[in-house]
């Protein structure tokens, strides 16, 4: 059986991010190819002779930031410097004793595991220091089997000896919207670099990253391939009785049904929250706004306007709620009840949020930034990100016009079974048949 490993980097994040999402969708997908799926980790904690302890130390909490003593910053430099001429990877298989936390999404769908001890980290410094990838190779066994492929889902400078590379790229935010992120925008163009020349294959999420790829990173249309991406929405969330998620709303949030806008997503520069809440205001709403994202980079000017909202109290700081994180199940109760979820991004190499709104049958406001037309489609208020008088003028519409939702609503479902995961199945088939792999 033809055996795909996707990399752990964000795999292993506590909360979770957009491209977990994706990797958790990439391996359940190809599961459903007929592939065998693996996922490669990079833990801080050493190689133990326990596979338990082994499996443990992938989902094991994270420890505050300490101050390095002098030893560690030796160690650290001198795993930086051989990290450069490779890492190998030791199998990890599941024993279904391991617990592994839902709020992270749970187990992967992975036949397999492989972890190198802080590989990604090593990884990094390592290219940043001297420029030059990680090879990583697998430990052999004859009841082993090495992976025929790694599918790397971040841009990460490493890459797999003696088995295909794959790279998604998912957008080209540091050279596009520089301003927007805190990237070191030289590492970034040197990675980049590397992989377009590295790269059996790169895949993208959208039309416009793959015309981003081919245009900015030189790379021949046919190496690059747009597979989109798929929401896959567990029944147990997306089925609950209506009744069921309205007591839920109710009883948490004091919301009622319909009866609040949302949006969600991390807070940087690109999410635009700045003129969101600029817009709902101006609006003249009552609707409460409900704002769900942790921050992230850049923040500060996005929240300025927001934090003196709070800070002044009274009639509009109510008309606000905000809550750095929210488990996934509480989530799409909130997607699932909102009167519109608000995502007027300035980019997005693809936007998820406004797939999964439109899935859960509410309806959206968008922007026109980057790919969020082509997920969009007609099914969806589109504005002009930087213009606040048109977010205003589509919260408005969307607060005041029942009738107006009721479309969307129903244009979104629609729109939404383009990217439904058969389809993306088909298209990672053609992916795969690009570099011979099949299942």
């Amino acid at each position: 059986m033809t055996s795909i490993c996707v990399d752990g980097f964000n795999l292993a994040l506590s909360k979770g991010s957009g491209i977990a999402t994706y990797g958790r969708n990439l391996l359940e997908n190809l599961q459903g190819l007929g592939f065998e799926t693996q996922v490669l980790y990079g833990p801080p904690s050493p190689r133990r002779a326990n596979n338990v302890l082994n499996e443990a130390a992938l989902v094991d909490a994270e420890r505050p930031a300490q101050k390095l003593s002098r030893k560690q910053k030796s160690r650290r430099f001198q795993q930086t410097f051989l990290s450069r001429f490779g890492r190998e990877a030791y199998s990890i298989v599941p024993s279904g004793e391991v617990i592994w936390p839902e709020r992270g999404g749970g187990r992967p769908a992975a036949d397999r595991f492989w972890a190198s001890q802080d590989l990604f980290l090593y990884g990094n410094r390592a290219f940043a220091a001297y420029g030059t990838e990680t090879p990583v190779t697998f430990e052999s066994s004859a009841d082993t089997p090495k992976p025929d492929a790694v599918h790397w889902t971040a841009t990460l400078p490493l890459f797999a000896k003696g088995a295909a590379n794959i790279y998604t790229i998912h957008d080209l935010i540091p050279l596009r919207l520089p301003h927007t992120t805190l990237d070191d925008k030289a590492v970034y163009g040197a990675t980049l670099k590397a992989i377009a020349k590295r790269a059996d294959h790169i895949a993208v999420v959208s039309e416009t990253t793959r015309q981003d790829v081919i245009r900015l990173m030189g790379v021949p249309e046919d190496r690059v391939t747009n597979t989109y991406q798929a929401v896959s929405i567990p029944s147990k969330y997306a089925d609950r009785p209506q009744r069921e998620v309205e007591l839920e709303l109710e009883g948490v949030f004091n919301l009622g049904w319909k009866q609040y806008f949302l949006h969600f997503g991390a807070i940087e520069p690109k999410k635009n929250l700045g003129r969101i809440v600029e817009a709902y205001l101006s609006s003249g709403s009552t609707t409460p706004l409900v704002l769900i994202g942790g921050r992230a980079w850049l923040e500060e000017g996005e929240i300025a306007l927001l934090n003196q909202v709070k800070r002044d109290g009274g009639p509009n700081a109510e008309r606000i709620r905000q809550y750095d994180y929210m488990p996934f199940s509480m989530l799409i109760s909130l997607i699932r009840g909102a009167k519109a979820t608000l995502f007027p991004s300035l980019y997005e190499g693809f936007g998820l949020p406004v797939l999964e709104s439109m899935a859960l049958s509410t309806a959206v406001l968008t922007s026109t930034g980057g790919a969020l037309p082509e997920v969009a489609g007609e099914a969806a208020v589109v504005v002009d990100p930087y213009d606040v008088q048109a977010i205003t003028r589509g919260i408005q519409s969307l607060d005041a016009d029942e009738g107006l939702r009721a479309h969307y609503e129903a244009q979104g479902v629609a729109q939404a079974s383009a990217f439904s995961p058969e389809a993306y199945k088909e298209r990672l088939r053609a992916l795969y048949d690009k570099v011979g792999l099949s299942a």
